[in-house]
């Protein structure tokens, strides 16, 4: 007798460079009838400009999976931190870190 969930076992590989994660404070989603495209940026103090870090490409379908699986790891999260505070004082405000500006 054969076991049936080991037919539907996915082994997925995490290779160490994309293993580090890539740290984003801003994300832009935009999408067309065929899909969504995630832009994940990182946006530093005092500094007018910001690359897109990674972007990713999602099907309808799996951008409406994704919703669903974040809403319930953020009930996990708060259920064991506590609420997570959202900031009503605007993005740009809450990104001064109090540093001198950049200079090159």
């Amino acid at each position: 007798m054969t076991d049936n969930n080991n037919n539907n076992q996915l082994n997925i590989e995490l290779p160490e460079d994309v293993a580090e994660g890539v740290y984003s404070n801003l994300a832009i989603i935009s999408h067309s009838n065929a899909e969504f495209v995630v832009d994940f940026i990182r946006m530093m103090p005092n500094v007018p400009k910001a690359k897109v870090k990674t972007r990713i490409i999602l099907t309808p379908q799996h951008a409406k999976r994704l919703l669903k699986a974040l809403n319930d790891n953020i009930k996990k999260f708060e259920g064991q931190f506590g609420v997570i505070d959202e900031d009503d004082h605007g993005f740009m405000q809450s990104m001064n870190f109090n540093t001198p500006p950049a200079q090159a």
